[in-house]
């Protein structure tokens, strides 16, 4: 079974001093449509992570004990992500269900949608 979250308990995470990593593996052109600002957000596209595997994730997730949150459009693509890291062996890695469109649709409308 793949760890989520919600998007209502994304938005009390984002509002909060937790340190975590918010990746977001949407691709390039789905960034431009909508977008979570937040500092702890780091952008590594699902297609990149396929082409490359670990070795392309940036620094701040080679710790295998970091905790991290996928982000995706719907949450199919950030599960995927989310699985395939803990086969990979991390240990702390969390789902967003509904992905960014369901945070746009029911937490912040800013985000945008498409």
């Amino acid at each position: 079974m793949i760890p989520e979250i919600s998007v209502s308990e994304l938005a009390l995470k984002l509002k909060s001093n937790e340190d975590f990593v918010l990746l977001d593996v949407r691709e390039a052109e789905e960034l431009k449509a909508a977008k979570i600002v937040d500092k702890r957000l780091l952008v590594h596209p699902l297609s990149r992570l396929a082409r490359e595997g670990a070795a392309s994730l940036p620094e701040k997730l080679k710790k295998k004990d970091e905790t991290i949150i996928v982000l995706c459009h719907h949450g199919n693509r950030s599960a995927q992500v989310t699985h395939w890291l803990m086969k990979q062996g991390w240990s702390n890695v969390i789902n967003v269900a509904g992905g960014i469109d369901e945070y746009a649709r029911e937490v912040d409308p800013s985000v945008g949608l498409y």
